[in-house]
């Protein structure tokens, strides 16, 4: 912004010194050189009549010191002809006397009583030079003609120092422009820069310097003013939600906790015939409970600033797959994973696990007995031949898969598919979502070929491995039961509704 106002300025001020400075130098020029021009002409025509008063009178032998005389103090060479152009004197010597100029074309003009102004070249005198060349006239005839030559190179010069004289000037004013534009773009940008800053500060979730109120104009003192106060009760609604959902947290669990186990305690004392009812409560209980730990952990994902970070997803592919074998075996399940290795993608802390499980655990719901669920890890379509900037993570299931309406809503809050079994929560979907925009990517279901539903997510890549080999002996962690819901600063939710 700073380097656009000084550029405006910069370009306005040009703009006035062209318009000013150039004509101005452009009639200076003309002017001198009419000025010297009708000088050089008035001195010629008062030469010729002194000329012509001493040809009259035979007293041809003062012509040359009287031209030498002249040359001298004009710093001109003068030639004299008489009435039919012989040369009488020349005081640069070039033209010898007794010699014919009358086919010359200013000596020709003069003689018809025709005065001639104008330039040529002569190399002796050093390039460009002026011609005056009058006749000294006598009634109707011409006795003699006078031609005065002048060079035209000290007149450049002045004209050139003139030149010179409007750069160095306009340089200055530009130099001096410069310097005003940068104080006042500076001034005008300072607390923009601050704003941007505070903005950036209040995108990572906490303002630390706020922007001044006291700098600048006063229109962006107003905005800091009112950017401040904004960004303060937005902290504060913050902080707030933050301490309410920890607080809902805690206060529902305990009261959850006490009436599912005062529903257990009556299965003893139950008639079998309201053994059914009583699962079915249990159920729904553990399904309010599965519900309001995924909506606390949707809460914080959605107030909190997530910082992405190098992930080897290969690994934590292999990984979580090592760890949902058991439960898709119990199912008659397999599970297969597949794709690139060494690939390392951008995630928020935790995330790509708590994603990787939601999607498992939504396909082993989806999945008949004797079918695959297959992990795959692929790069992402690149454009033009370039190598992909993303990779792909495709969790592909063999189940009845969903219509293009279905796929569509499927990331709907508490939304779920009809015939969708009942113990789900319809948050596993959104909660993947929002973990894969967090770590800066982004989520869709596709329709798998041959049938059943193809969870993409598409991460950005974050650069090569140096050590490729993918760990095998390292004691698997303690899966995250299928249907549980932990509500942690990185929850690791898993879906339970076809829905997903």
């Amino acid at each position: 912004m700073t380097r656009r106002i000084l550029l405006s300025h910069l370009s306005l001020i040009l703009l006035v010194l062209l318009v000013l400075e150039v004509p101005f130098g452009l009639f200076y020029a003309r002017s001198e050189l009419s000025r010297f021009s009708h000088a050089a002409q008035q001195g010629a025509m008062t030469l010729a009549e002194v000329c012509e008063e001493k040809t009259e009178r035979g007293i041809t032998g003062d012509l040359p010191d009287l031209a030498r005389a002249y040359g001298r103090r004009t710093g001109s060479r003068v030639l004299v002809t008489d009435h039919r152009g012989v040369v009488l004197t020349d005081t640069a010597g070039l033209a010898p006397i007794g010699r014919n100029l009358s086919a010359e074309p200013d000596i020709a003009a003069a003689l018809r009583d025709r005065p001639f102004v104008g330039r040529g070249s002569a190399p002796s005198v050093g390039g460009n030079v002026l011609l005056a060349t009058v006749p000294g006239r006598s009634d109707a005839v011409v006795p003699c003609v006078v031609r005065t030559v002048y060079a035209l190179s000290p007149l450049k010069a002045r004209i050139h120092a003139v030149w010179l004289a409007l750069g160095l000037v306009g340089v200055a004013v530009l130099a001096a422009v410069s310097l005003i534009g940068f104080a006042l773009a500076r001034s005008i940008t300072r607390p923009v820069r601050a704003l941007e800053l505070a903005t950036a500060q209040l995108a990572d979730g906490r303002l630390t310097d706020p922007p001044a109120t006291d700098h600048g104009p006063p229109e962006l003192r107003r905005l800091a003013a009112s950017f401040t106060a904004t960004a303060t009760r937005l902290q504060h609604l913050l902080r707030e939600q933050q301490a309410f959902a920890s607080d809902v947290s805690h206060q529902l669990r305990t009261p959850l906790t006490a009436v599912r186990l005062r529903l257990e305690n009556f299965e003893p004392h139950l008639a079998p015939c309201a053994q059914d009812s009583l699962d079915k409560a249990l159920g729904e209980l553990e399904r309010l409970g599965l519900m309001v730990q995924g909506l606390l952990a949707l809460a914080r994902l959605e107030n909190s600033a997530i910082r992405p970070e190098p992930v080897d997803l290969d690994i934590v592919v292999a990984d979580r797959a090592a760890i949902w074998t058991a439960f898709a075996d119990e199912q008659q399940v397999g599970l297969a994973v597949s794709g690139a290795r060494a690939v390392r993608v951008w995630a928020a802390p935790g995330a790509l696990e708590q994603i990787i499980d939601n999607l498992l655990s939504n396909a082993l719901r989806a999945s008949p007995p004797g079918t695959v669920i297959t992990l795959a890890v692929t790069d992402a379509p690149g454009q033009g031949g370039h190598t992909a900037s993303e990779a792909e993570l495709h969790v592909i299931d063999q189940g009845p898969g969903m219509t293009r309406a279905e796929r569509l809503r499927a990331f709907d809050r508490f939304w779920r598919a009809a015939g969708a079994d009942h113990d789900g929560t319809g948050l596993g979907l959104p909660m993947v979502r929002q973990l894969t925009r967090a770590s800066g990517g982004e989520v869709t279901l596709e329709a798998a070929p041959g049938g059943g539903l193809d969870a993409v997510v598409r991460l950005r890549r974050a650069g090569s491995r140096t050590h490729r080999e993918r760990p095998g002996t390292a004691p698997p962690r303690t899966p995250t039961t299928p249907g549980a819901v932990p509500v942690t600063a990185a929850p690791r939710t898993v879906g339970r509704s076809k829905a997903r």
